[in-house]
């Protein structure tokens, strides 16, 4: 096998999982944001109902946009283990546990 699959491989390897960290860390922002806000306008009792409703809605969004983002790089990661194991003969039964860069624990996905 050349060097610059192996070289390839390996940079998958970090780069894959590292992103799917990189997205759920955005999600659990995003997801805690939403929970500040909310909370903020029950505990505020001069702030009406209506308050802030815009916001928690794009917010809502974004939220469902970083699902469907997960959602897409989780499948890129099972295409690419695929064509690693047509291309380069991998054996990729197990994807990397943890992202060497990020030090995440992830589960496989491919």
């Amino acid at each position: 096998m050349s060097s610059s699959i192996t070289n390839t491989a390996a940079r998958l390897q970090r780069d894959v999982p590292a992103t799917e960290g990189r997205i759920d860390d955005a999600l659990v922002a995003v997801s805690s944001l939403i929970t500040t806000i909310v909370t903020a306008r029950r505990d505020i009792g001069s702030i009406p109902a209506v308050a802030g409703q815009a916001t928690i809605h794009r917010l809502a969004k974004a939220q469902l946009a970083l699902v469907g983002v997960s959602g897409d790089v989780l499948r890129v990661h099972g295409e690419l283990a695929r064509i690693g194991t047509e291309t380069a003969g991998y054996d990729l039964h197990e994807c990397p546990e943890v992202a060497p860069s990020a030090g995440l624990p992830l589960r496989s996905v491919a």
